[in-house]
């Protein structure tokens, strides 16, 4: 039987197939309704992942044109799984006819102005859905960037800026292949371990499938970091504000970077970082914008609840002990011991270590998430992202069992099935604990992977 490398290539082609067939489902056949559909393909996609990647007969180019061609599979399809590219479509156009994004919400703008002021406007505030057309935009600048490129090439159509967004989020994730390899091989751990990401179905899904744009944060984030390690710290400032710029969560990193610069160092590189958020900010900066952007970020700590771990067990206590559910108060307290958390972190571990500093964020990033009151799944490709260097593995179970979060899409009444989130957090915490129990080593080289 001819063979690819040590594997039978009938095997091979017919797994790639399977693959393929439920990538081709979870882009133009499944809703989020359809959650037990939405199971099994993911179920096989993922299994295709752990084939792929766990035999080291398959090339490294091999599996960079698997994650290619997994993705251009969902190259012409409308997200499914989440309305949220409605909100950047608008936010995109609204810039496109010249009103900040920031000083209005899509349903109060569509009362207010003319409903053809934005192409489509009532389309995409009824797409995005009621929750989010009443609340102000929570996307930075850089973000709004990308929204703004496309409406410019796609103003009349909702394909074609979904389209534009969609080649967005893959040029990012082939910047992170090629900054994720530089990494790797800077810190001398096999640069096959970037497919940990890259050829992770969740990635496919959420980012080039659902265009959420943590991929583009990442690819940011990743080279501020090669930038950081190789001693060029303004370099590396400049582009980290560039990541946050997109997402705000690179923020909870800058305290592990303290020791590392050192206190005159990492003054200017706060600094430096700040200034280019405040640049980016500056064409939309008014107190409207302040208010607007931070009213939607706190309702975002102490209104809304998703996918919660920690907090859920919180709140559970809390209606046992006064009656009422206790989000306000817990969405207060629980950013602060985040915070002191980070902190620790900082002065406690030997930062100035590439990989401990890379695994002290996988911890922050971790802590943040495990403490908040909402974690939609898309947010997990965080700590899977900065798990690649630390030998840790319990983010890829997460990235595995996260989709059963999507079971709130089930249900007519839209509700959460508390024994499936029970269930994605008891797999996470026990890979975590025994990891942590066996203790880990760094990511293995290519030749110490299972042949086929």
């Amino acid at each position: 039987m001819s063979r690819l490398g040590k594997a039978p290539i009938g095997q091979v082609l017919a797994i790639i197939l399977l693959v393929v067939i439920s990538y081709f489902n979870l882009a133009y056949g499944v809703t989020r309704e359809d959650f037990g559909l939405l199971l099994m393909y993911y179920g096989i996609s993922f299994g295709g992942f752990l084939y792929f990647l766990n035999r080291a007969a398959f090339s490294f180019g091999f599996l960079a044109f698997l994650a290619l061609v997994f993705r251009l599979i969902f190259v012409v399809s409308t997200p499914e799984l989440s309305n949220d590219f409605y909100r950047f479509i608008w936010d995109g156009r609204l810039l496109l006819e010249g009103f900040n994004p920031y000083l209005s919400f899509p349903l109060g703008f569509l009362q207010e102005e003319n409903a053809e002021v934005v192409h489509q406007g009532a389309q995409l505030a009824k797409g995005m859905g009621e929750l989010n057309a009443s609340h102000y935009t929570v996307y930075p600048p850089l973000n709004q960037l990308c929204f703004f490129l496309a409406a410019l090439v796609g103003s009349q159509s909702i394909l074609v800026s979904v389209l534009t967004l969609r080649m967005v989020v893959i040029a990012a994730d082939i910047g992170i292949w090629w900054m994720g390899r530089k990494l790797l091989r800077y810190l001398g751990i096999s640069e096959r371990c970037i497919y940990f990401y890259l050829l992770n179905p969740f990635v496919i899904l959420e980012f080039t499938g659902n265009l959420h744009f943590e991929g583009v944060m990442i690819f940011f984030l990743l080279w501020s970091i090669y930038l950081l390690l190789t001693q060029k710290w303004v370099g590396s400032a400049v582009v980290l504000g560039l990541s946050v710029s997109v997402k705000l969560i690179p923020l909870l990193f800058l305290p592990l970077f303290f020791k590392k610069l050192g206190l005159k160092q990492a003054i200017g590189y706060y600094l430096v970082t700040a200034l280019i958020v405040l640049l980016l900010f500056a064409p939309f900066i008014s107190e409207a914008l302040i208010a607007n952007f931070m009213s939607s970020i706190e309702l975002y700590f102490q209104n809304f609840e998703f996918n919660a771990s920690v907090y859920y067990i919180v709140r559970a206590i809390g209606y046992e002990v006064t009656g009422y559910n206790i989000i306000q108060t817990a969405g207060r307290i629980l950013p602060v011991v985040t915070f002191i958390s980070i902190v620790l972190l900082a002065f406690v571990r030997q930062n100035k270590e590439p990989r401990v500093l890379m695994t002290s964020m996988l911890w922050a990033i971790t802590i943040y998430y495990a403490l908040s009151t909402t974690v939609h799944p898309w947010y997990v490709a965080v700590p899977l992202a900065v798990s690649i260097w630390s030998g840790y593995r319990f983010p890829v179970a997460w990235s595995a069992v996260v989709i059963l979060s999507y079971a709130a899409y089930g249900y007519r009444d839209y509700r959460e099935n508390l024994w499936l989130v029970a269930l994605e957090y008891s797999v996470v915490f026990t890979v975590m604990i025994y990891e942590l129990r066996k203790g880990v080593t760094p990511p293995l080289p290519v030749k110490s992977y299972t042949h086929a």
